[in-house]
Protein backbone atom coordinates (compact mmCIF):
# COMPACT_ATOMS: atom_id res chain seq x y z
CA UNK A 1 0.00 0.00 0.00
CA UNK A 2 2.73 2.46 0.97
CA UNK A 3 4.72 1.67 -2.17
CA UNK A 4 1.75 2.80 -4.29
CA UNK A 5 2.15 6.34 -2.86
CA UNK A 6 5.76 6.69 -4.05
CA UNK A 7 4.88 8.04 -7.55
CA UNK A 8 2.67 10.72 -5.94
CA UNK A 9 5.50 11.66 -3.57
CA UNK A 10 7.84 12.07 -6.56
CA UNK A 11 5.24 14.16 -8.37
CA UNK A 12 4.89 16.52 -5.38
CA UNK A 13 8.65 16.81 -4.82
CA UNK A 14 9.36 17.56 -8.49
CA UNK A 15 6.80 20.39 -8.75
CA UNK A 16 9.14 23.41 -8.79
CA UNK A 17 6.18 25.80 -9.22
CA UNK A 18 5.43 25.44 -5.51
CA UNK A 19 7.54 26.43 -2.50
CA UNK A 20 9.37 23.72 -0.55
CA UNK A 21 7.06 24.29 2.45
CA UNK A 22 3.97 23.90 0.26
CA UNK A 23 5.35 20.65 -1.16
CA UNK A 24 6.19 19.33 2.32
CA UNK A 25 2.68 20.19 3.47
CA UNK A 26 1.23 18.30 0.50
CA UNK A 27 3.33 15.24 1.39
CA UNK A 28 2.01 15.38 4.98
CA UNK A 29 -1.58 15.67 3.76
CA UNK A 30 -1.12 12.86 1.22
CA UNK A 31 0.19 10.51 3.92
CA UNK A 32 -2.42 11.45 6.52
CA UNK A 33 -5.34 11.04 4.12
CA UNK A 34 -4.10 7.81 2.48
CA UNK A 35 -2.64 5.77 5.36
CA UNK A 36 -5.35 4.86 7.89
CA UNK A 37 -3.02 4.74 10.88
CA UNK A 38 -1.10 7.99 10.10
CA UNK A 39 -3.14 10.39 12.24
CA UNK A 40 -0.63 13.26 12.46
CA UNK A 41 2.21 13.78 10.00
CA UNK A 42 4.78 16.55 10.25
CA UNK A 43 8.31 17.69 9.59
CA UNK A 44 10.60 19.15 12.23
CA UNK A 45 13.82 20.92 11.28
CA UNK A 46 16.93 21.99 13.17
CA UNK A 47 16.34 25.58 14.27
CA UNK A 48 19.40 27.41 12.93
CA UNK A 49 22.39 26.99 15.26
CA UNK A 50 20.22 26.19 18.26
CA UNK A 51 20.10 22.73 19.84
CA UNK A 52 16.41 22.46 19.10
CA UNK A 53 13.88 21.43 16.48
CA UNK A 54 11.29 23.75 14.98
CA UNK A 55 7.98 22.51 13.61
CA UNK A 56 7.65 22.76 9.84
CA UNK A 57 4.71 21.82 7.62
CA UNK A 58 2.33 19.24 9.07
CA UNK A 59 -1.12 17.70 8.63
CA UNK A 60 -3.39 16.88 11.53
CA UNK A 61 -4.50 18.52 14.74
CA UNK A 62 -2.60 21.68 15.78
CA UNK A 63 0.19 21.04 18.30
CA UNK A 64 1.73 23.17 21.05
CA UNK A 65 5.07 21.48 20.39
CA UNK A 66 6.47 23.93 17.86
CA UNK A 67 9.93 23.91 19.48
CA UNK A 68 11.49 20.71 20.85
CA UNK A 69 14.89 20.75 22.60
CA UNK A 70 17.43 18.16 21.42
CA UNK A 71 17.18 15.06 23.62
CA UNK A 72 13.59 15.74 24.73
CA UNK A 73 10.80 13.43 23.59
CA UNK A 74 11.05 11.04 20.66
CA UNK A 75 11.82 13.79 18.13
CA UNK A 76 14.50 15.33 20.34
CA UNK A 77 16.12 11.93 20.84
CA UNK A 78 16.24 11.28 17.07
CA UNK A 79 17.92 14.69 16.60
CA UNK A 80 20.75 13.35 18.79
CA UNK A 81 20.85 9.65 17.82
CA UNK A 82 20.48 10.10 14.03
CA UNK A 83 18.50 6.85 14.00
CA UNK A 84 14.92 5.86 13.28
CA UNK A 85 12.81 5.58 16.42
CA UNK A 86 9.69 3.41 16.37
CA UNK A 87 7.52 3.57 19.48
CA UNK A 88 4.85 0.83 19.51
CA UNK A 89 3.34 2.14 22.77
CA UNK A 90 3.96 5.76 23.79
CA UNK A 91 2.69 5.05 27.32
CA UNK A 92 5.71 2.79 27.87
CA UNK A 93 8.19 5.58 26.98
CA UNK A 94 9.67 7.64 29.83
CA UNK A 95 10.98 10.43 27.61
CA UNK A 96 7.78 11.07 25.67
CA UNK A 97 6.05 14.40 25.03
CA UNK A 98 2.31 13.78 24.71
CA UNK A 99 0.69 15.77 21.91
CA UNK A 100 -2.73 14.23 22.33
CA UNK A 101 -4.28 11.66 24.66
CA UNK A 102 -5.46 9.73 21.60
CA UNK A 103 -1.90 9.03 20.36
CA UNK A 104 -0.85 5.41 20.96
CA UNK A 105 2.27 5.03 18.79
CA UNK A 106 4.87 7.17 17.03
CA UNK A 107 7.56 6.82 14.39
CA UNK A 108 10.30 9.35 13.74
CA UNK A 109 12.78 9.06 10.85
CA UNK A 110 15.71 11.50 10.54
CA UNK A 111 16.24 13.54 7.38
CA UNK A 112 19.83 13.90 6.19
CA UNK A 113 21.26 16.43 3.75
CA UNK A 114 24.89 15.68 2.79
CA UNK A 115 25.20 13.38 5.80
CA UNK A 116 23.95 15.99 8.28
CA UNK A 117 20.77 15.43 10.30
CA UNK A 118 18.74 18.56 9.39
CA UNK A 119 15.33 17.38 10.53
CA UNK A 120 12.86 14.53 10.58
CA UNK A 121 9.47 13.27 9.63
CA UNK A 122 7.27 12.51 12.64
CA UNK A 123 4.09 10.42 12.56
CA UNK A 124 1.65 9.90 15.40
CA UNK A 125 -0.87 7.09 15.30
CA UNK A 126 -4.02 6.54 17.35
CA UNK A 127 -3.60 2.82 16.58
CA UNK A 128 -1.45 0.75 18.98
CA UNK A 129 1.73 -0.71 17.42
CA UNK A 130 0.90 -0.10 13.71
CA UNK A 131 4.38 0.60 12.31
CA UNK A 132 6.42 -2.01 10.44
CA UNK A 133 9.72 -2.10 8.64
CA UNK A 134 7.78 -1.17 5.50
CA UNK A 135 6.84 2.15 7.16
CA UNK A 136 10.48 2.79 8.01
CA UNK A 137 11.68 2.13 4.44
CA UNK A 138 8.85 4.23 3.00
CA UNK A 139 9.62 7.21 5.26
CA UNK A 140 13.34 6.89 4.49
CA UNK A 141 12.42 7.05 0.78
CA UNK A 142 10.38 10.21 1.39
CA UNK A 143 13.18 11.87 3.37
CA UNK A 144 15.68 10.98 0.65
CA UNK A 145 13.49 12.75 -1.94
CA UNK A 146 12.81 15.73 0.36
CA UNK A 147 16.57 16.11 0.99
CA UNK A 148 17.04 16.72 -2.75
CA UNK A 149 14.90 19.89 -2.60
CA UNK A 150 16.15 21.37 0.68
Amino acid sequence: MLKSLEPKILEIVKNKNKSVDTRLGEICELLRSNVDYYDWVGFYFKNGDKEELKLGPYAGAPTDHTIIPFGKGICGQVAVSNENFVVPDVAAQDNYIACSITVKAEIVVPLFVNGENVGQIDIDSNTPDPFTEEDERFLEFINQKVAEIL
